[in-house]
């Protein structure tokens, strides 16, 4: 026979198990954990919320829940306005095989009106819905993980050939602060490769060239810029307000500099290079795995040690390089996926090959080892092919 609503909701009431707001105090102190999801509209959420808990619209429930619980066995609390809809999203749950689901008694409204602690979430705007809705797409991302990174802080070291690529996409991605170091000024020749640029702007600083680019993209980018040139006296400050470090450096006293300054920072260093047809991208993290000088100790003499200017490098494989550091970089800020730690991706441009090669790191390291006291920055001017040279 057919139910009306009343008997529907009556028939899961004995069916179901309903929590009182004092029994959801006392198991979100735990253990076991439980997950608390929200079901009510984004307009309510907004208004406020419980913290700790998952915003799943009950009409995105069955979709979703998989994703963000994928343990059936967890135990999840949900919660609606008045505890109408999470009931009927518990049945959902249960059909859909989670063994411990529950309702919250009077929802939120009822759990406010006992003044019991809210919190208003920090939510994407409408504009930012749209700018990034092929993010919020993605499970892996969500609106949680744009937050991430409209409140991530990047550096990157060079507004040139990598460095190019990498702001671009960074931005576009909704990175929310990124940070320009840069010395030089936009040359004819940088154009052939360093796409933040453009020939109007050939004798103009580049952090501003790169600044003017990237607002134009994202307006809501916070740009910083650093226009000087890096060294021992200003590598600390410049690095200390960031996240992530992006090296788009082209000469080894700028590498050593981002290497030792990271590990002294614990910062996650993400390196590319190129070199004509070849490139390279690692990611140099301290405490997880090897750092540059694990690797390569001492700088090379510089006629071992060539620039771009001197040999060459293909105008579009800065590009590919770039975007790699630029991927690394956003799963980095979003802690997904298995970053390029201790692994050298190394791309041949003629060959259409990559490779992968294991790096470890040096038990001996001067700069990272364990326990060691940090020797300290030095600048290896006279390793400096071309003086001029910031990035590549």
């Amino acid at each position: 026979m057919a139910k009306t609503f009343q008997e529907l909701m009556a028939d899961l009431r004995k069916e179901l198990t309903e929590i009182e707001p004092e029994q959801l105090a006392k198991m979100r102190s735990g253990p076991p954990e439980i997950s608390l999801i929200d079901v009510r509209e984004m307009d309510e959420f907004r208004q406020g919320s419980i913290p700790g808990a998952i915003h799943i619209p009950r009409g995105f429930l069955e979709l979703k829940i998989e994703d963000r619980i994928p343990d059936r066995n967890t135990p999840v609390v949900l919660f609606c306005a008045g505890g109408t809809r999470s009931l009927l999203a518990a049945e959902s749950l249960r059909r859909l095989g989670y063994g411990q689901v529950s309702s919250l008694i009077g929802g939120f409204r009822r759990w406010k009106d006992e003044g019991r602690d809210c919190e208003t979430p920090a939510v994407l705007g409408d504009w930012e819905r749209q700018r990034y809705a092929r993010h919020l797409a993605i499970p892996e991302v969500g609106e949680e993980g744009q937050k991430r990174l409209l409140e991530a802080k990047v550096l990157l070291i060079g507004a040139g050939g990598l460095g190019s690529p990498a702001a671009f996409y960074l931005g576009a991605a909704g990175v929310g602060t990124i940070g320009i170091c840069d010395f030089d000024v936009v040359d004819e020749s940088n154009l052939q490769r360093q796409i933040l640029h453009t020939t109007d702007r050939v004798g103009t600083d580049k952090t501003e060239s790169a600044k003017t680019t990237l607002l134009a993209l994202n307006p809501r980018l916070k740009v910083e810029t650093f226009n000087e040139r890096l060294s021992s006296k200003n590598v600390a400050r410049i690095f200390e307000p960031f996240d992530v470090i992006v090296d788009g450096s082209d000469n080894f006293p700028t590498r050593y500099l981002v290497n030792d300054a990271s590990v002294l920072l614990g910062m996650p260093n993400v390196h590319g290079s190129v070199y004509r047809f070849e490139g390279q991208v690692t990611v140099f993290w301290p405490g997880k795995g090897p750092c540059y000088r694990c690797l390569y100790p001492e700088p090379p003499p510089a006629d071992m040690a060539p620039s771009c200017a001197e040999a060459g490098v293909l105008g579009i494989l800065p590009g590919v390089i770039g975007l790699l550091e630029a991927v690394e970089t956003i799963k980095i800020i979003l802690g997904i996926g298995d970053i390029l730690i201790g692994r050298l991706l190394a791309y041949d441009a003629l060959k259409a090959t990559f490779h992968e090669l294991k790096l470890r790191k040096n038990p001996e390291c001067a700069y990272c080892r364990s326990g060691i006291e940090f020797p300290g920055f030095i600048d290896y001017e006279q390793f400096c092919a071309v003086p001029s040279a910031t990035a590549s």
